[in-house]
């Protein structure tokens, strides 16, 4: 399995963000070719230390990073990734890695 985890940072107007991304983002990024599973934090995300800065956890799964790599290459990953600068004004770190069960 593969994995993409979208870190997103706390937004200037988290009440947009939200709905932004319940009534666009994730109808956009369910049409990912390839994508086997779709979660995103519930509450807050914290760190041991406390607040994190961080106001949403998406995690995509895939098959392989190169199932990744060919969904965004796809029409749906272009109109995903393109909407993310409509709503998330904190920014948003991206992370794709290989997983295994240890």
């Amino acid at each position: 399995m593969a994995e993409l985890v979208v870190l997103y940072k706390t937004p200037k107007d988290v009440a947009a963000f939200d709905k932004h991304y319940a009534e666009t983002h994730i109808p956009l990024a369910k049409k990912l070719p390839g994508l086997k599973k779709y979660s995103v934090s519930k509450g807050p995300v914290g760190s041991p230390a406390g607040p994190s800065g961080v106001h949403l956890v998406a995690i995509l799964s895939f098959d392989s990073v190169g199932d990744i790599q060919k969904a965004f290459g796809s029409e749906a990953g272009k109109a995903a990734a393109g909407d993310v600068p409509k709503f998330a004004s904190g920014g948003a770190d991206l992370l794709i890695f290989d997983t295994k069960e240890v």
